[in-house]
Protein backbone atom coordinates (compact mmCIF):
# COMPACT_ATOMS: atom_id res chain seq x y z
CA UNK A 1 0.00 0.00 0.00
CA UNK A 2 1.03 3.31 -0.52
CA UNK A 3 2.55 5.11 2.63
CA UNK A 4 1.42 8.60 1.44
CA UNK A 5 -2.08 7.18 0.08
CA UNK A 6 -4.63 9.76 1.82
CA UNK A 7 -8.23 8.08 3.15
CA UNK A 8 -10.30 11.02 2.01
CA UNK A 9 -9.73 13.75 -0.71
CA UNK A 10 -11.96 16.46 -0.91
CA UNK A 11 -13.18 18.28 -4.21
CA UNK A 12 -14.54 21.53 -4.01
CA UNK A 13 -16.61 23.35 -6.31
CA UNK A 14 -16.01 26.65 -7.06
CA UNK A 15 -16.35 27.87 -10.23
CA UNK A 16 -19.73 28.49 -10.85
CA UNK A 17 -20.89 32.23 -12.48
CA UNK A 18 -22.40 33.06 -9.46
CA UNK A 19 -24.80 35.06 -11.90
CA UNK A 20 -28.06 35.29 -9.27
CA UNK A 21 -25.56 37.65 -6.67
CA UNK A 22 -25.01 39.90 -9.86
CA UNK A 23 -23.49 42.78 -9.53
CA UNK A 24 -21.31 41.19 -6.68
CA UNK A 25 -19.92 38.74 -8.45
CA UNK A 26 -19.10 40.50 -12.13
CA UNK A 27 -15.50 40.75 -11.39
CA UNK A 28 -14.95 38.41 -8.21
CA UNK A 29 -15.89 34.31 -7.92
CA UNK A 30 -19.27 33.65 -6.02
CA UNK A 31 -16.62 31.60 -3.09
CA UNK A 32 -14.83 34.56 -2.77
CA UNK A 33 -17.35 37.32 -2.26
CA UNK A 34 -17.36 39.10 1.46
CA UNK A 35 -19.49 37.42 4.22
CA UNK A 36 -19.54 38.41 8.04
CA UNK A 37 -16.88 41.40 7.68
CA UNK A 38 -14.03 39.69 7.64
CA UNK A 39 -14.34 36.41 5.89
CA UNK A 40 -14.99 34.97 2.75
CA UNK A 41 -17.84 32.44 1.77
CA UNK A 42 -14.63 29.44 0.84
CA UNK A 43 -13.26 29.86 4.48
CA UNK A 44 -16.38 28.26 5.73
CA UNK A 45 -15.81 24.76 3.70
CA UNK A 46 -12.09 25.16 3.60
CA UNK A 47 -12.17 25.46 7.21
CA UNK A 48 -14.49 22.34 7.56
CA UNK A 49 -11.81 20.37 5.43
CA UNK A 50 -8.71 21.21 8.24
CA UNK A 51 -11.38 20.81 11.19
CA UNK A 52 -12.15 17.39 10.02
CA UNK A 53 -9.03 15.84 9.39
CA UNK A 54 -8.75 16.54 5.71
CA UNK A 55 -5.60 17.86 4.76
CA UNK A 56 -5.76 17.74 0.33
CA UNK A 57 -8.24 19.86 -1.08
CA UNK A 58 -8.66 20.25 -5.06
CA UNK A 59 -10.41 23.80 -5.52
CA UNK A 60 -12.01 23.76 -9.33
CA UNK A 61 -11.90 26.74 -10.21
CA UNK A 62 -13.58 28.56 -13.68
CA UNK A 63 -15.29 31.71 -13.85
CA UNK A 64 -13.10 35.33 -12.74
CA UNK A 65 -10.68 33.24 -10.55
CA UNK A 66 -8.06 36.19 -9.65
CA UNK A 67 -9.71 37.16 -6.67
CA UNK A 68 -10.05 33.86 -5.63
CA UNK A 69 -6.91 32.38 -6.73
CA UNK A 70 -5.09 34.61 -4.45
CA UNK A 71 -7.32 34.60 -1.76
CA UNK A 72 -6.67 30.76 -1.60
CA UNK A 73 -2.75 31.11 -2.39
CA UNK A 74 -1.03 28.25 -0.67
CA UNK A 75 -3.74 27.79 2.08
CA UNK A 76 -1.63 28.88 4.99
CA UNK A 77 -4.67 30.22 6.84
CA UNK A 78 -6.27 26.95 6.92
CA UNK A 79 -3.32 24.92 7.83
CA UNK A 80 -3.46 23.31 4.62
CA UNK A 81 -0.15 24.61 3.30
CA UNK A 82 1.47 20.92 3.17
CA UNK A 83 4.48 19.17 1.13
CA UNK A 84 2.20 16.47 0.52
CA UNK A 85 -1.84 17.17 -0.42
CA UNK A 86 -2.79 20.87 0.69
CA UNK A 87 -5.11 23.03 -0.66
CA UNK A 88 -4.54 22.94 -4.90
CA UNK A 89 -6.18 25.86 -7.31
CA UNK A 90 -7.33 23.25 -10.30
CA UNK A 91 -8.68 25.21 -13.55
CA UNK A 92 -9.86 24.26 -17.20
CA UNK A 93 -6.73 22.79 -18.38
CA UNK A 94 -5.32 22.26 -22.32
CA UNK A 95 -5.87 18.37 -22.48
CA UNK A 96 -4.17 16.40 -25.31
CA UNK A 97 -7.07 16.39 -27.48
CA UNK A 98 -8.61 20.01 -26.60
CA UNK A 99 -9.37 22.65 -24.24
CA UNK A 100 -12.46 22.29 -22.30
CA UNK A 101 -14.28 24.32 -19.88
CA UNK A 102 -16.12 22.52 -17.18
CA UNK A 103 -19.55 21.96 -18.89
CA UNK A 104 -20.82 20.51 -15.21
CA UNK A 105 -20.46 19.73 -11.74
CA UNK A 106 -19.40 16.03 -12.80
CA UNK A 107 -17.42 16.95 -15.83
CA UNK A 108 -15.24 19.26 -13.38
CA UNK A 109 -14.57 16.47 -11.46
CA UNK A 110 -13.92 14.04 -14.34
CA UNK A 111 -11.43 16.14 -15.43
CA UNK A 112 -9.37 15.80 -12.48
CA UNK A 113 -9.41 12.10 -12.11
CA UNK A 114 -5.75 12.79 -12.14
CA UNK A 115 -5.32 14.67 -9.12
CA UNK A 116 -7.03 12.41 -6.96
CA UNK A 117 -5.65 9.46 -7.87
CA UNK A 118 -2.22 10.55 -7.50
CA UNK A 119 -3.13 10.35 -3.36
CA UNK A 120 -4.97 6.88 -3.97
CA UNK A 121 -7.80 7.66 -1.32
CA UNK A 122 -10.27 5.23 -0.10
CA UNK A 123 -13.18 8.02 -0.68
CA UNK A 124 -13.85 11.44 -2.27
CA UNK A 125 -16.12 14.13 -0.31
CA UNK A 126 -17.39 16.84 -3.09
CA UNK A 127 -18.17 20.12 -1.84
CA UNK A 128 -19.85 23.20 -2.66
CA UNK A 129 -18.11 26.43 -2.39
CA UNK A 130 -21.14 28.67 -2.09
CA UNK A 131 -22.97 27.17 1.53
CA UNK A 132 -22.44 28.78 5.30
CA UNK A 133 -22.13 25.68 7.77
CA UNK A 134 -19.98 24.44 10.19
CA UNK A 135 -19.78 20.51 9.91
CA UNK A 136 -17.48 17.72 10.90
CA UNK A 137 -17.17 15.74 7.35
CA UNK A 138 -15.31 13.22 10.18
CA UNK A 139 -18.67 12.31 11.28
CA UNK A 140 -20.35 11.76 7.68
CA UNK A 141 -17.52 9.93 6.58
CA UNK A 142 -17.63 7.23 9.62
CA UNK A 143 -21.15 7.03 9.27
CA UNK A 144 -20.74 6.29 5.16
CA UNK A 145 -18.33 3.61 6.25
CA UNK A 146 -20.96 2.17 9.06
CA UNK A 147 -23.62 1.75 6.57
CA UNK A 148 -21.01 0.46 3.62
CA UNK A 149 -22.16 2.82 1.46
CA UNK A 150 -21.05 3.58 -2.24
CA UNK A 151 -22.10 7.19 -2.03
CA UNK A 152 -23.52 9.02 0.95
CA UNK A 153 -25.49 12.42 0.59
CA UNK A 154 -25.81 15.09 3.39
CA UNK A 155 -29.69 16.05 3.99
CA UNK A 156 -31.25 18.99 5.96
CA UNK A 157 -34.35 18.37 6.86
CA UNK A 158 -36.79 21.80 5.48
CA UNK A 159 -40.49 22.45 5.37
CA UNK A 160 -42.25 21.11 3.14
CA UNK A 161 -43.66 24.11 1.34
CA UNK A 162 -40.07 24.97 0.89
CA UNK A 163 -39.02 21.61 -0.49
CA UNK A 164 -39.87 22.03 -4.09
CA UNK A 165 -36.50 24.37 -4.15
CA UNK A 166 -34.06 21.56 -3.62
CA UNK A 167 -33.25 17.92 -4.82
CA UNK A 168 -35.69 15.95 -2.52
CA UNK A 169 -34.20 12.51 -1.45
CA UNK A 170 -37.01 9.87 0.00
CA UNK A 171 -35.61 7.21 1.99
CA UNK A 172 -36.12 3.96 4.27
CA UNK A 173 -36.05 4.05 8.11
CA UNK A 174 -32.35 3.09 7.99
CA UNK A 175 -31.19 5.94 5.83
CA UNK A 176 -31.50 3.98 2.63
CA UNK A 177 -32.35 6.62 -0.48
CA UNK A 178 -34.39 5.09 -2.81
CA UNK A 179 -36.09 8.30 -4.71
CA UNK A 180 -34.19 11.66 -5.97
CA UNK A 181 -36.54 13.95 -7.48
CA UNK A 182 -34.44 17.72 -8.68
CA UNK A 183 -37.17 20.05 -7.34
CA UNK A 184 -40.21 18.27 -7.57
CA UNK A 185 -43.53 19.97 -7.82
CA UNK A 186 -45.20 17.82 -5.30
CA UNK A 187 -42.33 16.52 -2.74
CA UNK A 188 -42.76 13.43 -0.64
CA UNK A 189 -39.89 14.08 1.68
CA UNK A 190 -38.65 16.84 3.32
CA UNK A 191 -34.93 15.81 3.00
CA UNK A 192 -32.98 18.07 1.29
CA UNK A 193 -30.00 17.31 -0.48
CA UNK A 194 -27.06 19.86 0.59
CA UNK A 195 -24.75 19.00 -2.56
CA UNK A 196 -22.33 17.34 -0.09
CA UNK A 197 -21.51 13.70 -1.11
CA UNK A 198 -18.88 11.20 -0.33
CA UNK A 199 -18.36 8.21 -2.58
CA UNK A 200 -16.37 5.45 -2.59
CA UNK A 201 -13.31 6.37 -5.19
CA UNK A 202 -13.72 3.33 -7.20
CA UNK A 203 -17.17 3.95 -7.70
CA UNK A 204 -16.89 7.64 -8.26
CA UNK A 205 -14.39 6.88 -10.85
CA UNK A 206 -16.62 4.14 -12.79
CA UNK A 207 -19.73 6.45 -12.87
CA UNK A 208 -17.80 9.64 -14.15
CA UNK A 209 -15.67 7.59 -16.86
CA UNK A 210 -19.66 6.48 -18.19
CA UNK A 211 -21.41 9.49 -17.78
CA UNK A 212 -18.85 11.80 -19.56
CA UNK A 213 -18.87 9.04 -22.66
CA UNK A 214 -22.90 9.88 -22.62
CA UNK A 215 -22.88 12.66 -25.28
CA UNK A 216 -26.57 13.15 -23.61
CA UNK A 217 -25.30 13.82 -20.25
CA UNK A 218 -25.81 17.03 -18.67
CA UNK A 219 -22.63 16.22 -16.94
CA UNK A 220 -23.70 17.02 -13.59
CA UNK A 221 -24.51 15.13 -9.99
CA UNK A 222 -27.77 16.10 -9.25
CA UNK A 223 -29.33 15.28 -12.86
CA UNK A 224 -27.02 12.57 -13.59
CA UNK A 225 -24.51 10.49 -11.32
CA UNK A 226 -27.02 10.11 -8.64
CA UNK A 227 -30.26 9.24 -10.31
CA UNK A 228 -27.98 6.51 -12.75
CA UNK A 229 -26.53 5.33 -9.19
CA UNK A 230 -29.64 5.07 -7.69
CA UNK A 231 -31.42 3.06 -10.84
CA UNK A 232 -28.05 0.87 -10.69
CA UNK A 233 -28.78 -0.44 -7.53
CA UNK A 234 -25.86 0.93 -5.52
CA UNK A 235 -26.13 1.35 -1.84
CA UNK A 236 -26.61 5.22 -1.27
CA UNK A 237 -27.75 6.78 1.78
CA UNK A 238 -28.78 10.34 3.48
CA UNK A 239 -26.55 11.72 6.34
CA UNK A 240 -28.68 13.83 8.44
CA UNK A 241 -27.13 16.96 8.98
CA UNK A 242 -28.27 19.34 12.18
CA UNK A 243 -27.44 22.65 12.58
CA UNK A 244 -27.14 26.23 10.37
CA UNK A 245 -26.52 25.79 7.03
CA UNK A 246 -27.21 28.48 4.06
CA UNK A 247 -27.18 28.65 -0.14
CA UNK A 248 -25.77 31.90 -0.24
CA UNK A 249 -26.41 31.95 -3.54
CA UNK A 250 -28.70 34.72 -4.15
CA UNK A 251 -28.86 38.74 -2.31
CA UNK A 252 -31.57 37.88 -0.31
CA UNK A 253 -29.95 34.79 0.86
CA UNK A 254 -26.59 36.57 1.26
CA UNK A 255 -28.43 39.45 3.04
CA UNK A 256 -30.48 37.10 5.46
CA UNK A 257 -27.13 35.63 6.12
CA UNK A 258 -25.60 38.24 7.56
CA UNK A 259 -28.39 39.52 9.46
CA UNK A 260 -28.18 35.62 10.84
CA UNK A 261 -24.62 36.71 12.77
CA UNK A 262 -26.69 39.67 14.72
CA UNK A 263 -28.39 39.69 18.02
CA UNK A 264 -27.84 38.40 21.68
CA UNK A 265 -28.62 34.61 20.19
CA UNK A 266 -27.93 34.90 16.56
CA UNK A 267 -28.79 32.07 14.64
CA UNK A 268 -25.29 31.18 13.12
CA UNK A 269 -22.28 32.62 15.65
CA UNK A 270 -18.75 32.42 14.38
CA UNK A 271 -17.22 31.93 18.14
CA UNK A 272 -18.26 28.73 18.37
CA UNK A 273 -14.80 27.34 18.41
CA UNK A 274 -15.79 24.59 20.29
CA UNK A 275 -17.67 23.35 17.06
CA UNK A 276 -15.02 24.31 14.80
CA UNK A 277 -13.29 27.50 14.33
CA UNK A 278 -13.58 29.13 10.91
CA UNK A 279 -10.16 30.35 8.99
CA UNK A 280 -9.44 33.24 7.17
CA UNK A 281 -6.88 35.55 5.41
CA UNK A 282 -7.58 38.79 7.33
CA UNK A 283 -5.95 41.65 6.21
CA UNK A 284 -4.47 43.28 9.06
CA UNK A 285 -6.05 46.47 9.96
CA UNK A 286 -5.37 48.64 13.10
CA UNK A 287 -8.30 48.67 15.85
CA UNK A 288 -11.75 50.19 15.07
CA UNK A 289 -11.98 54.01 15.74
CA UNK A 290 -15.66 55.26 17.10
CA UNK A 291 -16.10 58.56 17.08
CA UNK A 292 -17.77 60.66 19.92
CA UNK A 293 -20.80 61.14 17.76
CA UNK A 294 -21.06 57.73 16.70
CA UNK A 295 -24.41 55.32 17.70
CA UNK A 296 -23.76 51.81 16.84
CA UNK A 297 -26.20 49.43 18.08
CA UNK A 298 -26.55 45.72 16.86
CA UNK A 299 -23.71 45.33 14.35
CA UNK A 300 -20.69 43.84 13.36
CA UNK A 301 -17.92 46.38 13.13
CA UNK A 302 -14.68 45.25 11.60
CA UNK A 303 -10.90 46.03 12.29
CA UNK A 304 -9.86 49.37 10.26
CA UNK A 305 -13.65 50.92 10.38
CA UNK A 306 -13.85 54.81 11.29
CA UNK A 307 -17.12 55.45 12.90
CA UNK A 308 -18.56 58.90 13.56
CA UNK A 309 -22.48 58.08 12.04
CA UNK A 310 -24.90 55.82 13.29
CA UNK A 311 -24.68 51.83 12.47
CA UNK A 312 -27.85 49.50 13.54
CA UNK A 313 -28.16 46.36 12.36
CA UNK A 314 -25.68 45.93 9.99
CA UNK A 315 -21.96 44.25 9.00
CA UNK A 316 -19.35 46.28 7.78
CA UNK A 317 -15.81 44.85 6.85
CA UNK A 318 -12.48 46.38 7.56
CA UNK A 319 -11.53 49.95 6.42
CA UNK A 320 -15.35 51.01 6.15
CA UNK A 321 -15.68 54.64 6.65
CA UNK A 322 -18.93 55.86 8.15
CA UNK A 323 -18.71 60.01 8.16
CA UNK A 324 -20.94 62.52 11.08
CA UNK A 325 -24.65 62.00 9.93
CA UNK A 326 -24.09 59.33 7.96
CA UNK A 327 -26.51 56.50 8.99
CA UNK A 328 -26.31 52.76 7.67
CA UNK A 329 -28.81 50.83 8.88
CA UNK A 330 -30.04 46.78 8.18
CA UNK A 331 -26.91 46.50 5.11
CA UNK A 332 -23.64 44.81 4.86
CA UNK A 333 -21.05 46.84 3.76
CA UNK A 334 -18.01 45.51 2.67
CA UNK A 335 -14.08 46.53 3.03
CA UNK A 336 -12.81 49.96 2.05
CA UNK A 337 -16.09 51.61 1.16
CA UNK A 338 -16.95 55.18 2.54
CA UNK A 339 -20.36 56.56 3.53
CA UNK A 340 -19.98 60.53 3.10
CA UNK A 341 -21.95 62.61 5.80
CA UNK A 342 -25.43 62.78 5.69
CA UNK A 343 -25.54 60.07 3.65
CA UNK A 344 -27.94 57.09 4.14
CA UNK A 345 -27.64 53.56 3.58
CA UNK A 346 -30.53 51.52 4.03
CA UNK A 347 -31.47 47.25 3.68
CA UNK A 348 -28.85 47.17 1.12
CA UNK A 349 -25.26 45.42 0.00
CA UNK A 350 -22.47 47.67 -0.65
CA UNK A 351 -19.56 45.67 -2.50
CA UNK A 352 -15.64 46.61 -1.90
CA UNK A 353 -14.58 49.81 -2.46
CA UNK A 354 -17.58 52.04 -2.91
CA UNK A 355 -18.04 55.43 -2.48
CA UNK A 356 -21.33 57.04 -1.15
CA UNK A 357 -21.09 60.69 -1.12
CA UNK A 358 -22.50 63.65 0.97
CA UNK A 359 -25.89 63.34 1.51
CA UNK A 360 -26.70 60.51 -1.07
CA UNK A 361 -29.66 58.19 -0.49
CA UNK A 362 -28.65 54.07 -1.00
CA UNK A 363 -32.26 51.23 -0.34
CA UNK A 364 -35.03 52.14 1.85
CA UNK A 365 -36.55 50.30 4.25
CA UNK A 366 -37.05 46.80 4.57
CA UNK A 367 -40.38 47.00 5.63
CA UNK A 368 -41.20 48.62 1.79
CA UNK A 369 -40.96 45.06 0.75
CA UNK A 370 -38.94 46.80 -2.81
CA UNK A 371 -35.94 44.81 -2.50
CA UNK A 372 -32.36 45.12 -1.29
CA UNK A 373 -30.30 48.12 -3.21
CA UNK A 374 -27.08 46.75 -4.19
CA UNK A 375 -24.14 48.67 -5.50
CA UNK A 376 -20.54 47.12 -7.59
CA UNK A 377 -17.37 46.57 -6.87
CA UNK A 378 -15.67 50.22 -7.04
CA UNK A 379 -18.57 52.03 -8.03
CA UNK A 380 -19.19 55.71 -7.05
CA UNK A 381 -23.18 57.35 -5.50
CA UNK A 382 -22.78 60.85 -6.36
CA UNK A 383 -23.81 63.86 -3.78
CA UNK A 384 -27.44 63.62 -3.34
CA UNK A 385 -27.90 60.90 -5.53
CA UNK A 386 -30.53 58.04 -4.84
CA UNK A 387 -29.88 54.87 -5.51
CA UNK A 388 -33.91 52.85 -5.18
CA UNK A 389 -34.55 49.93 -3.48
CA UNK A 390 -33.88 47.08 -5.41
CA UNK A 391 -32.14 48.55 -7.46
CA UNK A 392 -28.36 47.08 -8.64
CA UNK A 393 -25.71 49.20 -10.10
CA UNK A 394 -22.01 47.90 -11.35
CA UNK A 395 -19.54 49.76 -13.23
Amino acid sequence: MNQKRKECVAMLLAGGQGSRLYALTKSTAKPAVTFGGKYRIIDFPLSNCINSGIDTVGVLTQYQPLVLNDYVGNGLPWDLDRTYGGVKILPPYQGQKKADWYKGTANAIYQNLAFIEQYDPEYVIILSGDHIYRMDYSEMLRYHKRKDADCTIAVLEVPLKEASRFGILTTHEDGQIYKFTEKPKEPDSTKASMGIYIFNKKKLFEYLIADEADENSSNDFGKNIIPTMLKSGERMFAYPFEGYWKDVGTIDSLWEANMDLLGEDPAFSMNEESRGRIYSRSSVSPPQFVGKSAVISNSIITEGCKIHGTVINSVLSHGVIVEPGAVVKDSVIMANTYIGKDASVTHSILDENITVESGATVGASKETDKGIAVIGNGCKVAAGATVAAGEMISD
